[in-house]
């Protein structure tokens, strides 16, 4: 099993969970982050006052799939969560030692 974990541009949630759905993903966690990378935050203008905002809001996704479907996941993600833009986010791919499903008690490939 492969522990998927991708950070994509909010905007981007709902089309790329559709994508997901259509290849088989059945379940995923989703959290609001705020982060950087290359893009190093930006500057906006409030009330006519300059200000930097450091930390750039995203989403992270955790998917655990299987590990014959990772490659398909992470291209899935890939493709349609790029915008061409800087900030399209980063994907990680870990391996999984056990799973539990905590209502019938089924392990591994079974409990996802």
């Amino acid at each position: 099993m492969k522990l998927i974990i991708a950070t994509i541009k909010p905007f981007k949630l709902e089309e790329v969970r559709e994508a997901l759905t259509s290849i088989g993903v059945r379940g995923m966690m989703v959290t609001e982050i705020k982060g950087f990378g290359s893009q190093s935050g930006h500057t906006e203008i409030y009330r006519g006052a300059e200000y930097a905002v450091n930390f750039v809001p995203k989403v992270k996704l955790e998917i655990v799939v299987a590990a014959a479907m990772a490659d398909e996941v992470v291209q899935t993600i890939a493709t349609t969560a790029k915008t061409d833009k800087i900030g399209d986010g980063k994907i990680f791919t870990l391996d999984v030692e056990s799973a539990l499903r905590v209502r019938t008690g089924e392990t591994n490939d079974d409990a996802l």
